[in-house]
């Protein structure tokens, strides 16, 4: 006969305190997950100039490109292959003398952007196109509209003028927009004008309404060449410490009648992505992994510091625990291949 006293918990140990059983197995470690990365859920930064030719290596974002016309339709092809199905255009103006104080060349029909809008829309009709909308590629001094003879924005001229570029790419066939300024309003002119132009029900406004200032933006802007000629973007990005104006950007651009919600930079800001999965909960939440979060993890795998899959799964998963459904990530040909669907 065995002994009672065999089969009784051990003294001290609570029941509830044993969790190891449920995770003890690759299988029921990833039913532990709540959420799971996925190929539809990434969007492809993708950066195309007026050079049709171009292919050129942007050094400071590891196996990231800058692409012509010629070049683009067959690189995305490798990619759609392997299950891409969404990517957002910045164009990069590099002809001389193109830039001008309104960004003209942000909306030309001859311009990298509308062009490429329809040479994707001819080669992939399912791959949704998302347009990055700002001026700061295309003006002569750098910045996100048009400024005042003192320097500083006016309001309301660059959110008509950022309005005006949205249309014009929902007019080209791009099945989103994504403003990405942060001028104040800029959502509402938007919407009107795709109303006006009645496109509002077939493209989406995906809204940085979150995008705050900082140091992580340095290799996008070597691949957009879209530096500040002078001074810097403070005044209209928000502080990195303003969680109560984040709350209020969200609140405004979701009153302005935005469908979705980028919140960007991504790692350092989990607490905004899960504010902004709360606060816009009913609407998708998209975070942006940008150019310097990934330059740093593909430099801290280059020391050895870190296994580059491995911590593009940790960054890329912490950002779905924090609330995001949507990723717009640098990573995104790497998880084509590692993700199984």
């Amino acid at each position: 006969m065995v002994h009672t006293a065999e089969y009784l918990p051990a003294t001290g140990t609570d029941i509830g305190s044993v969790l190891q059983g449920g995770y003890n197995h690759e299988l029921t470690r990833e039913w532990q997950s709540e959420r799971h990365l996925s190929k539809s859920m990434f969007i492809f930064p993708l950066f195309i100039s007026d050079n049709d030719d171009d292919d050129t290596a942007i050094e400071s974002l590891p196996n990231i490109r800058r692409f012509g016309l010629n070049k683009l339709v067959p690189y995305v092809e490798s990619l759609v292959a392997k299950g891409l199905r969404s990517v957002i255009l910045f164009g990069v103006p590099l002809a001389p003398g193109v830039k001008d104080p309104v960004g003209t060349a942000a909306d030309d029909p001859n311009g990298p952007v509308i062009r490429a809008i329809k040479a994707l829309k001819q080669a992939f009709p399912d791959l949704y196109i998302v347009c990055d909308v700002c001026l700061c590629e295309y003006t002569s001094h750098g910045h996100c509209g048009e400024l005042y003879e003192d320097g500083t924005l006016n309001r309301e001229k660059s959110a008509l003028r950022i309005a005006q570029v949205a249309v014009n790419y929902a007019k080209a066939g791009a099945n989103c927009v994504a403003p990405s300024d942060m001028i104040d309003g800029r959502i509402r002119d938007i919407k009107r004008g795709l109303i006006d132009a009645e496109l509002a029900h077939k493209c989406m406004v995906m809204s940085y309404a979150a995008k705050f200032s900082g140091s992580l933006y340095g290799p996008f802007r070597d691949a957009a060449c879209s530096a500040p000629s002078q001074g810097d973007r403070r005044c209209y990005q928000l502080p990195p410490g303003a969680t109560g104006l984040a709350r209020r950007a969200l609140r405004r651009d979701m009153a302005e009648g935005t469908d979705a919600i980028i919140v960007k930079p991504s790692t350092f800001f989990l607490d905004i992505i899960s504010e902004a999965a709360r606060i816009c909960e009913d609407y998708p939440i998209c975070a942006y992994h940008v150019s310097g979060e990934y330059a740093m993890l593909h430099a801290a795998a280059e020391k050895g510091v870190v296994d580059l899959k491995a911590i593009a799964f940790e960054s890329h998963q912490g950002l779905l625990r924090a609330g995001a459904r949507l990723i717009i990530s640098y990573f995104t040909p790497e998880f084509l291949e590692w993700l199984p669907n």
